[in-house]
C-alpha cells in the first residue's frame, strides 16, 4: 500500500475546501493535499450558473462558476497538491486518511491535520415517504439543476415542485426560462425555505404559483410520472382529506432539505449535533478528534456561499496554529446555547485561547420567521447586548461578533446563550 504524509489534508474540493487550502497556504503551511471525489473542482458551484454570489466576500455578483474559478485560480497559482477522481474511504481519529484512486490505487496518508469539507447532499424521495408509485420524473432540484446546466437535457414539461428551498426556487425559474411550465411550488410549512431574493426574483417575477401549507400526497404514473396529488395541510403539518387535488405533470422536482454528507466523519468518531447534522465544534471550528475541523455545509448548510468561504477561513487559520503547535485550549469550555427561537448556534462551545483575536462571529438560525426582532446574548444569564434586526427567517442565516473582551471579564463563565425575540409593542 502507497503511503504519504501531508501536513494538512482537506477532504472535498468545494468552496470550503478550496477557500481553506488558500487560507492555510497563506499562513504558512503549504505541504497541502486536496482530495476531491469529482473530476473537477468547485463542488456544486459549476453547475450554479445563475448570479448572486460573492456579494459579500468579492462585493460584485458573480455566478457560481466564476466563483469557484477565482479560488481554483488561487490554489493552482500556490501549486496546492489536488488529487481528482480519488474516493476518501475512511478518516482515523490519529489522523491517518485511506483513499483510492484509478492511478494510484489504495494509498494511506498520515496527515498532522485533517479538514472535512465534504459538503452536503439532497434528500430524496424515500427520505420523505411521498405515497405513491416509482416512476421516472421525480428527481431532486440539484438533479435537475444538472441535467440542464451543465448536461444540456431539460428534465420535464410539466413541472411541479415540492418544498421552497433555494435550490427548488432557483429550478423553478430556470425551468421557465427553458420553456417548462413550472405549475406549482409547494410549501408544507407556512413560510418559505429559501432567501426572501430568490422567491422574488425566481418565482414572483416569473408568475409561478407558490402554495404555503401544501404538500405532496400522491404520485400518479408507472413507466413516467401523469401526474401529482397535492393536499392543504392543518396546523399539526398533516393533510386535509377534502382538499386533494390533481396536477397533471411529468416531472416532481424536490426540494424538501439538505443533508451534511459526515460518512466520514462518524468513521473517524466524530460527535455530531442532532440539530445541524454536522459535527459539534469550538470557535476554530476543530470537532471533538484534536487535529480534525469541519467547515462548511458538511458542518451546517449555508445559504450563501460567501459564509462558506468565511468560515473555511476560520477553520485553516486555526488548524495552521494546530499544526505550528500554537493552540492552547482552556480548561473549561464555555458552552454556547440555542435559546428561545433559535434553532442552533454555531460553534457549540468556545474554548480556545488566542492574543489576536478581537471577536468571535456566532452563526444561527431562527426557528421561525419574526419581525422586529432583538437578538439577545447572555452570560450565565445575565444580558450582555443585543442586536436589532427588522426580521428574520429561517431560511437566511444570522452572524452576530462575540467579543472576546466580554468573555474575559466573566471569570469562570459556564454558558453563552442566545435568543431571537421580537420586539415589545412591534
Amino acid at each position: 500500500m502507497h503511503k504519504l504524509e501531508k501536513k494538512l489534508v482537506i477532504i472535498g474540493g468545494g468552496p470550503a475546501g478550496l477557500a481553506a487550502a488558500k487560507t492555510a497556504f497563506d499562513k504558512g503551511i503549504t505541504d497541502i493535499l486536496i482530495l476531491e471525489r469529482d473530476f473537477e473542482l468547485g463542488g456544486i458551484l459549476p453547475q450554479c450558473i445563475h448570479n448572486g454570489f460573492g456579494l459579500h466576500h468579492f462585493k460584485e455578483e458573480l455566478t457560481g462558476p466564476e466563483y469557484a474559478q477565482r479560488f481554483i485560480n488561487d490554489v493552482a497559482e500556490r501549486a496546492i497538491e489536488i488529487k481528482l477522481n480519488t474516493m476518501v474511504l475512511d478518516v482515523k481519529e490519529n489522523k491517518k486518511v485511506y483513499a483510492v484512486n484509478k492511478t494510484e490505487g489504495f494509498f494511506e496518508i498520515q496527515a498532522a491535520a485533517v479538514i472535512l469539507a465534504m459538503g452536503c447532499r439532497e434528500r430524496t424521495a424515500g427520505a420523505i415517504g411521498i405515497p405513491g408509485t416509482r416512476p421516472a420524473g421525480v428527481i431532486t432540484a440539484g438533479t435537475a439543476q444538472r441535467y440542464t446546466n451543465i448536461e444540456g437535457y431539460l428534465p420535464g414539461k410539466e413541472v411541479v415542485i415540492l418544498g421552497s428551498g433555494d435550490i427548488g426556487l432557483i429550478m423553478a425559474r430556470r425551468l421557465k426560462l427553458e420553456g417548462a411550465n413550472v405549475k406549482a411550488v409547494c410549501e408544507l410549512l407556512p413560510y418559505t425555505g429559501g432567501l426572501t431574493r430568490n422567491v422574488v426574483q425566481c418565482l414572483e417575477d416569473y408568475d409561478i404559483p407558490l402554495l404555503l401549507n401544501h404538500t405532496v400526497t400522491g404520485i400518479k404514473g408507472n413507466g413516467r410520472l401523469k401526474a401529482v396529488e397535492i393536499s392543504e395541510v392543518d396546523k399539526n403539518l398533516k393533510p386535509i382529506p377534502d382538499t386533494a387535488k390533481i396536477i397533471k405533470a411529468d416531472t416532481l422536482l424536490l426540494s424538501v432539505g439538505l443533508i451534511p454528507e459526515n460518512e466520514l466523519s462518524k468513521k473517524a468518531n466524530v460527535v455530531l449535533d442532532q440539530r445541524t447534522g454536522g459535527p459539534i465544534v469550538n470557535e476554530g471550528r476543530e470537532t471533538n478528534i484534536p487535529g480534525i475541523f469541519a467547515c462548511g455545509n458538511v458542518l451546517h448548510v449555508h445559504d450563501l456561499v460567501d459564509w462558506v468561504t468565511e468560515e473555511a477561513e476560520i477553520a485553516a487559520s486555526w488548524a495552521v496554529k494546530y499544526i505550528k503547535k500554537d493552540f492552547l485550549k482552556e480548561t473549561a469550555a464555555i458552552k454556547v446555547k440555542a435559546g428561545q427561537n433559535v434553532s442552533y448556534v454555531i460553534p457549540q462551545k468556545i474554548e480556545l485561547q488566542a492574543d489576536d483575536r478581537k471577536k468571535i462571529p456566532l452563526y444561527m438560525r431562527v426557528s421561525q420567521p419574526l419581525t422586529a426582532v432583538n437578538i439577545n446574548l447572555f452570560a450565565d444569564g445575565e444580558k450582555l447586548y443585543s442586536f436589532s434586526e427588522p426580521f428574520a427567517k429561517p431560511g437566511e442565516m444570522i452572524s452576530i461578533p462575540l467579543a472576546q473582551k466580554t468573555l474575559a471579564q466573566h471569570e469562570n463563565l459556564q454558558e453563552i446563550s442566545v435568543e431571537i425575540v421580537e420586539k415589545e409593542g412591534e
